[in-house]
């Protein structure tokens, strides 16, 4: 991070300031306070970092941001009235120092994924700073703006979100100047009412996009292929449709693909180290990102075929000869739909899933889960285990569509024991399900089972 003045922070704030200090970076853990940093008081739901505040001076913090008076000793402080919004305020203000590109991206699923291609192509020109894990949010976003500097020349950042005004608040902060959406679909539809309420909540991040700047969307998308935007430059990636960038002649072979993309009268062949329909959109996209911001074709194409599968998200492994895809992050009905679809055209003899429950549905839930267990039985998935009490929903939709060994299981225990009995070398086993359900302690069990 760049030095602030402590006078700056305030105006950026609103607030109002003890004494002058110089801030060299941004701190919001007691435990990660370094000498000249801003420390800043934020309230959870379950603590209140305004107890730290001295510490965290005594630690070496310049200043801390506080929202109601302390006794602080006569250290430096800002005062504003919500501290969580005022770091949001801060980070947008600090990231118009830098003019530089930056890709703002959203989605209903396959963001992060999305990003990890993106910010693979940007950084074959680039010096490029990216979100890192999971910090997409109100709080994560300004982590991530507050670690640019002048060594940075671009930025890939991802926004997240579970109720409307989110998107708009993050990308006013963010002003991309390249947007994209992945795909809309029933992620956090619970607090949206509707797919057509997730669309509206996604298209919030226009309301940060530079006038006239690319806005990229999934063209095979029903929902993105509706819209418009008169006043930004509409692009659209695509498989089955026509589109600015469409993938021709996929193939799949030992966990990778290769497809070519037509893009304004080009080709360019690409070959990533992942499999699955999706993973080519998300591969288009961070191709489309890359065309706009300057990056050579040939250089594009050559960064996505570096990308590594990031934490538990579809990463394939060869398990003593059977075939395993992990990809227990998350779930969603999309994302379970298209790792059933990647499942079904790998190359084994049996294809075995393992699911478990996608959370955050509300009321949508059990159609939800019927319909992946339909999924299954269209597929023609082998062996469905499911274990979690919303999977009974989608044990019931394979059976009744035909899926004959479809079981659900009271324990991981259990499931994991009826999965050593079933799968053998020359098969595929796909585990799947929300993190929350913490199915990567079956991924665990099995391994040791199978010697992996």
């Amino acid at each position: 991070m760049e030095e602030l003045k402590l006078s700056e922070i305030a105006a950026a704030t609103g607030g109002t300031f003890s004494q002058e200090a110089v801030i060299n970076s941004v701190c919001i853990d007691t435990r990660k306070i370094t000498p000249g940093c801003l420390f800043i008081c934020i309230i959870g739901e379950r603590f209140d970092a305004h107890q730290f505040a001295a510490e965290a001076l005594l630690k070496g913090a310049a200043a801390v941001m506080i929202s109601r008076e302390l006794e602080l000793n006569g250290g430096a402080y800002v005062l504003v009235d919500d501290t969580s919004r005022a770091m949001l305020a801060l980070s947008g203000y600090y990231r118009s120092k830098f003019n530089i590109p930056i890709v703002g991206l959203t989605g209903s699923v396959g963001k992060t994924t999305t990003k990890e291609f993106t910010a693979l192509v940007v950084g074959a020109k680039y010096k490029t700073l990216k979100t890192q894990g999971n910090l997409n949010n109100e709080i994560g976003v300004p982590q991530m703006l507050f670690q640019l500097d002048n060594s940075v020349e671009a930025a890939v950042i991802e926004m997240g979100m579970n109720h409307f005004g989110e998107i708009s608040r993050l990308t006013r902060q963010v002003r991309p100047t390249v947007g994209m959406i992945t795909n809309i679909g029933v992620s956090h539809i619970e607090n949206l009412g509707s797919r057509e309420g997730i669309l509206k909540a996604k298209l919030e991040l226009l309301e940060g996009l530079e006038k006239g700047a690319p806005l990229i969307v999934n063209g095979d998308n029903d929902m993105l292929a509706t819209i418009t935007a008169d006043d930004y430059r509409l692009v659209r990636f695509a498989i089955n449709s026509d589109a600015d960038f469409k993938a021709l002649n996929i193939s799949e072979e030992n966990s990778k693909t290769s497809f070519t993309v037509s893009y304004y009268g080009k080709e360019q062949n690409v070959v990533i180290p992942a499999i699955g329909e999706h993973n080519v959109y998300n591969a288009l996209a961070a191709f489309a990102a890359g065309y706009f911001i300057g990056v050579e074709p040939q250089a594009a194409a050559d960064a996505l075929s570096e990308y590594v599968p990031a934490g538990m998200r579809q990463k394939c492994v060869d398990a003593n000869g059977i075939t395993s895809i992990e990809d227990c992050y998350n779930a969603s009905p999309d994302s379970m739909r298209a790792a059933l679809k990647t499942l079904a055209s790998v190359k084994t003899n049996k294809k075995i899933a393992v699911l478990s429950d996608m959370l955050e549905l509300g009321d949508y839930s059990d159609d939800a889960h019927y319909q992946v267990g339909q999924t299954a039985a269209e597929y023609n998935i082998d062996y469905l285990l499911c274990v979690g009490t919303a999977s009974e929903k989608t044990v019931c939709g394979a059976k009744e569509n035909g899926l004959e060994n479809a079981f659900l299981f009271e324990s991981k225990e259990a499931l994991t024991e009826k999965l050593f009995e079933i799968a053998h070398k020359g098969d595929a086993v796909l585990f799947k399900a929300s993190r929350g359900m913490h199915l990567e302690d079956v991924i665990s069990a099995i391994y040791k089972r199978w010697d992996f």
